[in-house]
């Protein structure tokens, strides 16, 4: 019998300020209907100058990682697209501030959105070669692309870290997955542009031409697909995306076939019946990249009261440019017990809101790059770490301590 490999434990973390998107759709002379029902987004988290990918990334890993965890983990995977070195990784912060064993390798990897799919699936290979062993993944990232901009309100900011093991607590998941790689120019950002270039439109339907094509690879793959997954997850930069991707493989699929399979009719009903779950947490926050599959998985857990222990999940990951992959992952008994709810729904509940203006200020601050010493402030929550400091281009992280800690 094969070792169960797959995500032992996953933690969220958002920044603690956010902007309502009504007010913000208001502000830019837009229905505010557009913003909450069109994309279907009701706040955007935000992040200021001593927030950064590293600081989210370890705020997100830290309540995660066990003592007994730093002699095992062999690996920090990184995965962003909103790097701020050309060169280091982001990871090797992590494996310093984490405490984990000098021989771990850490690293980072790009491909837009899919990098932290690429990241889970490289873990999982590693430990169901060496069982006893773990990998840190870390999924991190700051949409931005510009106030007053059309993408403007499919940005946001968060983090998720998953731990990978044998015998995992949450998700067990299959070897078999269906991979897809076209190139093309849906979004990207050549390194000289301070925002990404987007395609919108084309986008969207590359992003569902691409869950089509995965869909009926693995259909013509696995005959028992529609009867065996509970639910679907999506990569979801904003909340109606997976919806849409559903309408369009059924209105393929009826174009096909004149009418549909009734077992295909019942797996979507399924996979429409948890949506709404899936997204909860997604519409208070907004596009997190790399991480927005997972956070969109962690909502699932904690929200879809119809998931049983042993249910099967779909993950469809994707990142432009482009490259999408579906994953089957099944559920494990405790995997209620280790989501952190608690946590998570103080986090949500302490939220500072700001306003339009606060929101700009913020959002056009810029760290100096003047090779001096800088120490920064924190606006984090005692007990999260923050950049507290650059000097000679150089950055250092702390966690933010109160004087009664």
């Amino acid at each position: 019998m094969k070792t169960k490999v797959g995500i032992d434990r996953i933690h969220f973390y958002l920044p603690p300020k956010y902007v309502d998107m009504g007010l913000l759709a208001e502000a830019r002379g837009v229905d505010p209907n557009k913003y909450l029902i069109g994309i279907g987004q009701e706040k955007m988290a935000v992040t200021d100058a001593t927030i950064d990918i590293v600081s989210m990334g370890l705020n997100a890993a830290y309540p995660i990682i066990q003592e007994e965890d730093k002699d095992l983990i062999d690996q920090v995977i990184f995965a962003t697209e909103s790097a701020f070195d050309y060169s280091k990784a982001a990871a090797t912060y992590l494996h310093e501030s984490l405490g984990i064993h000098a021989f771990a390798k850490s690293y980072e990897i790009k491909e837009a959105c899919y990098g932290a799919t690429a990241a889970l699936q490289i873990a999982c290979d590693y430990v169901r070669l060496r069982p006893e062993r773990k990998v840190l993944v870390v999924a991190s990232d700051i949409a931005r692309y510009g106030l007053a901009t059309g993408g403007e309100p499919t940005q946001g900011a968060g983090a998720i870290a998953m731990l990978i093991s044998k015998n995992p607590s949450v998700l067990a998941l299959e070897e078999d997955s269906i991979s897809l790689t076209d190139n093309q120019y849906d979004f990207w950002r050549p390194d000289y542009l301070d925002y990404p270039l987007v395609e919108g439109k084309f986008s969207t339907q590359l992003y569902n031409q691409c869950f089509i094509k995965i869909m009926e690879e693995a259909a013509n793959k696995h005959l028992d697909l529609f009867d065996t997954l509970k639910g679907l997850c999506f990569h979801l930069p904003f909340s109606k995306m997976g919806k849409k991707a559903l309408q369009a493989y059924q209105d393929y699929l009826n174009s096909k076939e004149g009418s549909l399979d009734p077992k295909v009719v019942l797996a979507f009903n399924r996979w429409l019946e948890v949506y709404p779950d899936l997204i909860q947490i997604g519409k208070q926050v907004g596009n997190i990249y790399t991480g927005s599959l997972y956070l969109g998985l962690i909502s699932l857990l904690v929200n879809g009261t119809a998931l049983n222990a042993g249910d099967k999940l779909g993950l469809f990951s994707y990142g432009s440019g482009a490259v999408a992959e579906l994953l089957v992952g099944q559920l494990q008994v405790d995997y209620r017990k280790v989501l952190k709810l608690e946590d998570l729904n103080k986090r949500l509940a302490q939220r500072q809101e700001l306003s339009i203006e606060e929101y700009e200020m913020i959002f056009s601050e810029k760290l100096p790059n003047d090779g001096k010493t800088h120490l920064l402030e924190p606006s984090v929550l005692p007990g999260d770490f923050y950049l507290t400091k650059i000097d000679g281009h150089r950055r250092y992280y702390q966690q933010y301590k109160t004087q009664t800690d």
